[in-house]
């Protein structure tokens, strides 16, 4: 029986777990997940100092005696007294004593003194320690996606290493007599397998290790022993083979094997048949045969998983409320996946697709899914768009400030 959409992702979440972890350099962790969470030890600035090139007074006075000069870097410090300052550059500590630094374009300088020529508030061009990271303040959590902001922060801890998640390793075979690799020869009646290079390489952009498994015939023998081939893998995602039909033996294959059924039909359309299961450690994803119910069923399904399997704490489906540029009709008794094209101010449905297009996906970046109660949308109605991708630069300027 068909199980909703959210039923299907809530059994996702229960059974879907991270893999295991590894210590890698932090030049290298970009676009990683953090297996760890890390507080400062450290507090930057570490010391108070100054944030301009000038002096660093003590009291509230017009006129003050040069006592000294600290740069950055120089470890001494200066006690002064009242209408006393010190000559500082950019990032040198400032004397715990003083209550300020004036820009040295601010002053009238001479031999042993200055003479400044604005107020000068209490505390101004002080940086002032912890004012940036304080102690035990969090600079990255489990299940953080590691971005180059999260590099500086952990070199400026002094850390060199940090433990992340490993990657998840996605295993794709190909089945059916009549699909030929893209490098094979077409004979009559045959067709290129277009649904295995895309379902590697989208995996590959969610952040996977993937590997081509093979091609099987369209015999039970055949993709059991495929599939045996692959145990080693997180994951193992196929397309087609999941329907009703004499030469559809992948779900059998993988029955015959072990696999534990955690559901298989989802009330979507397209892609009623996707199946989502377990063999001992590893997960398996039957998706549609057809490309593009395939490719939109896994961007529902296969991504969730992925980020769950990722150790991701962020796994969830993000959308863009937006409002749709036409109307939209659905009028279906399952959950409806619209591509289209959102363009920062609209969502656009495609105005043709089918389960089997391939030129799809190449003219959309992402999607809705319409309520099987929805029979239809109004125009300028809202709308909550999926992206596939979230590119959203354009091809002609415009002014993007506030």
């Amino acid at each position: 029986m068909a199980i909703p959409i959210f039923e299907a992702l809530k059994l996702i979440q229960e059974h879907a777990h991270s893999v295991g972890s590894e210590t890698i350099s932090i030049e290298k962790a970009t676009h990683r997940v953090s297996a760890i969470s890390i507080d400062a030890s450290l507090a930057l600035p570490s010391f108070n100092n100054s944030a301009m090139d000038g002096y660093a007074l003590k009291g509230d006075h017009n006129s003050y005696t040069i006592i000294g000069k600290v740069l950055a870097g120089d470890s001494h410090t200066y006690d002064l007294k009242d209408a006393e300052c010190i000559k500082i550059t950019t990032g040198a500590r400032v004397p715990d004593c003083c209550d300020s630094v004036i820009p040295q374009e601010n002053t009238d300088e001479f031999e042993k003194h200055i003479d400044i020529n604005i107020a000068v508030k209490k505390g101004a061009n002080i940086r002032h320690k912890g004012e940036d990271i304080d102690l035990g303040d969090s600079i990255l959590k489990d299940g953080d996606l590691i971005r180059s902001a999260h590099i500086a922060l952990l070199a400026s801890q002094g850390i060199s290493d940090v433990e992340v998640y490993k990657k998840v390793k996605v295993g794709v075979f190909a089945s059916g007599s009549e699909l030929k690799l893209h490098d094979e020869e077409l004979n009559e009646g045959e067709v290129y397998n277009s649904n295995t290079p895309y379902l590697l390489t989208r995996s590959s952009e969610l952040g996977c290790d993937t590997i081509f498994i093979g091609k099987s015939g369209d015999d039970l023998e055949s993709i059991k022993n495929l599939i045996s081939t692959a145990f080693d893998c997180d994951l193992i995602v196929t397309s087609g083979g999941v329907s009703v039909g004499e030469a559809d033996f992948t779900k059998e294959a993988f029955s015959d094997l072990g696999m534990e059924t955690i559901f298989s039909k989802v009330q979507v359309k397209p892609g009623k048949p996707t199946t989502f299961g377990k063999i001992k450690d590893t997960f398996v994803l039957n998706l549609p045969g057809n490309p593009l119910a395939s490719a939109l069923n896994f961007d529902l399904f296969g991504k969730f998983l992925i980020r769950k399997l990722s150790g991701l704490n962020r796994p969830y489906h993000g959308y863009i409320k937006t409002k749709t540029s036409t109307q939209i009709n659905s009028n279906r008794p399952t959950s409806n996946i619209i591509p289209g094209f959102f363009d920062t101010d609209s969502f656009t449905p495609l105005s043709k697709y089918a389960p089997g297009n391939v030129n799809v996906l190449n003219h959309c970046n992402g999607m809705i899914v319409v309520n099987s109660d929805t029979d239809m949308i109004k125009k300028d109605s809202g709308v909550k768009f999926l992206p596939i991708n979230w590119d959203f630069y354009k091809e002609s300027f415009e002014d993007f400030t506030s």
